[in-house]
């Protein structure tokens, strides 16, 4: 639960600067942490001392289910002449740290992040006649909190987040986000790390698909050149009803552009999938350790599922980063990203022993595999094979419903245990699949009908039986049925 606290209310809303002779009690009314943002809010908006303020009623180091412990909302004036309209600027504060006696995040020094490293913010904008901030900004700052903490994944620039919702709950086509550097906030050193600012990004289910596709600072920047879309500022108008690109079609030539050229910086998604070993007779006990999707899973003792769980986190982090992961049954994709794409990309860690398999898990070569996915899954696999193989990367599928996992990989991809002589291998319940440029090629060919959803019906197979390996496109009831 959480309170707005109006303007001027008591509390820690605009806290005085510190003198050097000020009594213990300030600090602990005033946290250093807390303070040293309120110092960067005061500095853009002196005329805001006590803004409106959404609060979590029992703090989360106290047990409360909000991780944010303030959402402050300042009206921003924009700048009419740079194309920039009335606004509500939402900020939160929290995901850094801001107690500095490890309540919440564990102090790292003052010259690492502190806590998560960055403080969310919004902007929304200002409708006419409009005299205070919606709340409801707050509720969704809170939910992508409730994510960071849970899995300690962090957000960056150029992330999105597939959020299959109006934000606002209403009719709205901005139904997902993209996170970029605030465009006014400045990283602030404080005294438990350096904390820097993520905007909230609204955008349209074509332009998170045009985000995935190619990569999130891309769409971003056509977003500026579109006033309406966001403009210089990046502001999120719910009411929008059209696309950048339906607002200007040149702009789709340039996403293809950049899907060419650059490839996708998308290398994973969280997604409804699954596959069987079709060269294993389901009598095959030879092997007690691994498991065989798609029958009833065999079980692993608890310390084999962790050190298969620490493998294939550890191998999904190579050049990338875990953003979102499902937060509630209802939003399911999630999806990682490249932080430094190349042309050579492997799968090794720093230390090169990130995908090494354990001793006790051993590594089997597939002769025949059927993959299976759900129609939202499966419409990735062109993007897959067209932005990230032909570029020379990876791909990933993670099962959204148990420690399982699909690897595309390039013949240019280095560290894979899947190799040219051996295509298929599998590491326990991670498969990992090679696939040479001419069988992508076939394979983009064959899968086209994969981009036009409205004609699409399931449950639909493809099959390469030259390659030995089949594709499944099924309804989601599939995926929910205990044995996957």
């Amino acid at each position: 639960m959480a309170e707005l606290r109006p303007s001027g209310a008591p509390g820690p809303t605009a806290p005085p600067a510190p003198g050097p002779n000020a009594p213990p009690a300030f600090a602990s009314l005033f946290p250093p942490g807390l303070h040293a943002i309120y110092g960067e809010c005061r500095r853009l908006y002196p005329d805001q001392p006590n803004p409106l303020q959404v609060t979590a009623i029992v703090k989360y180091w106290l047990g409360g289910p909000d991780p944010l412990d303030y959402v402050s909302m300042y009206r921003n004036v924009g700048s009419p002449s740079a194309n920039i309209p009335e606004h509500w600027h939402y900020i939160s504060f929290g995901l850094s740290d801001l107690y500095g006696d490890s309540r919440v995040h564990e102090f790292t020094g003052t010259d690492g992040p502190s806590g998560f490293g960055f403080e969310l913010t919004f902007r929304l904008k200002r409708e006419t006649g409009e005299s205070a901030p919606p709340t409801w900004p707050a509720e969704l700052m809170q939910g992508l909190a409730r994510y960071v903490f849970q899995s300690e994944n962090t957000f960056c620039s150029g992330d999105h987040v597939s959020w299959h919702s109006p934000l606002d709950n209403s009719e709205s086509r901005i139904q997902h986000m993209l996170l970029t550097e605030d465009p006014q906030m400045q990283p602030v050193q404080t005294p438990f790390g350096v904390v820097t600012f993520l905007q909230i990004v609204g955008v349209c289910t074509e332009e998170l698909h045009a985000a995935q596709q190619w990569n999130g600072q891309g769409i971003l920047e056509l977003l500026r050149t579109v006033p309406v879309a966001g403009g210089p500022w990046l502001i999120t108008d719910m009411r929008r009803g059209e696309t950048i690109f339906e607002i200007d079609p040149h702009l789709q030539e340039r996403v293809d552009k950049g899907i060419e050229t650059d490839g996708s910086n998308l290398s994973g998604v969280s997604a409804k999938c699954a596959w069987d070993d079709l060269s294993r007779p389901p009598e095959d006990d030879e092997d007690s350790r691994s498991i065989c999707i798609g029958t009833q899973p065999r079980r692993l003792s608890g310390k084999d599922t962790e050190q298969i769980r620490e493998t294939l986190r550890r191998g999904l982090e190579i050049n990338s980063k875990p953003v979102l992961p499902p937060i509630n049954p209802q939003r399911q994709n999630g999806f990682t990203h490249d932080r430094a794409p190349s042309r050579k990309d492997s799968l090794e860690s720093d230390s090169s022993t990130a995908i090494i398999p354990h001793e006790l898990i051993r590594t089997r070569q597939l002769e025949s595999v059927h993959l299976k996915f759900n129609q939202e899954s499966g419409a990735l696999i062109p993007l897959c094979l067209r932005g990230r193989l032909l570029h020379g990367r990876h791909f990933t599928y993670k099962s959204i419903t148990g420690d399982m996992a699909i690897t595309f990989v390039s013949t240019g991809v280095e560290g894979a245990f899947a190799t040219e002589e051996h295509p298929y291998a599998a590491h326990g319940p991670w498969l990992q699949i090679l696939l040479t440029e001419e069988f992508v090629e076939k394979m983009l060919e064959d899968l086209e009908d994969l981009t036009s959803p409205e004609e699409f019906k399931l449950p639909k197979e493809y099959s390469w039986p030259e390659k030995k390996l089949k594709v499944s496109i099924l309804p989601d009831v599939v995926f929910d049925s205990p044995l996957h």
